[in-house]
């Protein structure tokens, strides 16, 4: 099979986990804002700990023979980081100093994560098995 259906969608959802991963070290205070209240510890730990993640499957996707499996792990991301997008809308929604545009956006962005998802999945099912040793 060849790996060109996979690669155009790996390299999107690269380009986003490494683009956001980056994010989370260089200015980490908006995403410990969205950490859920109810995780124990520290919002900051949490925050390094996806943003690693994000790292980690962004580079497995651009690496053709770690693709499958970033496919699979950034379906996996994705769902679990969708408790984060909801604190962040409910939070945004309870400002009294966001624009209703920004609380609206906030919640239309919840429903984005339905492709991100279907997207990942596709590479896993559209990437090649890798090799095992001695055949090519």
């Amino acid at each position: 099979m060849s790996t060109q259906p996979a690669r155009a969608p790996a390299l999107r959802l690269a380009a986003l986990l490494l683009g956001s991963g980056t994010l989370h070290f260089v200015r980490p205070q908006p995403f410990d804002r969205i950490v859920p209240r109810a995780l124990p510890g520290d919002a900051r730990a949490y925050t390094y700990a996806s943003g690693a993640a994000e790292l980690t499957v962004g580079t497995a996707l651009v690496v053709p023979r770690t693709r499958r499996l970033g496919g699979a792990l950034a379906a996996v991301l994705f769902v679990a980081v969708f408790p984060a997008n909801i604190q962040m809308a409910v939070s945004w929604l309870r400002s009294d100093r966001l624009l209703p545009a920004a609380k609206a956006a906030a919640v239309a962005r919840l429903p984005l994560q339905i492709p991100l998802v279907t997207e990942a999945v596709k590479v896993w099912r559209r990437s090649p098995r890798t090799q095992t040793r001695g055949r090519r």
